[in-house]
């Protein structure tokens, strides 16, 4: 797992308040991924990251794989 999955990782755990996340963690498979959690990510993806990230990426976001391709995007690595 790279730097950038452990940290992607450890915000995930922070803000959806769940230790036992892995990197196939999704809206689907974690109850606790609702709208305000969804909100409280995107804000800390651009602090701890220092990127803005667009209306149709923050709609996109719906799991581990997609949040980290689109940092991937912006150039994180």
């Amino acid at each position: 797992m790279t730097d950038l999955e452990k940290r992607l990782l450890n915000i995930l755990k922070a803000v959806l308040e769940n230790d036992q996340l892995d990197d196939t963690v999704s809206q689907d498979t974690c109850e606790g991924w609702d709208s305000l959690h969804h909100l409280q990510l995107i804000v800390a993806l651009e602090d701890e990251f220092d990127v803005i990230l667009e209306p149709d990426e923050i709609a996109a976001m719906r799991d581990f794989k997609t949040v980290l391709s689109i940092l991937h995007q912006k150039g994180l690595e």
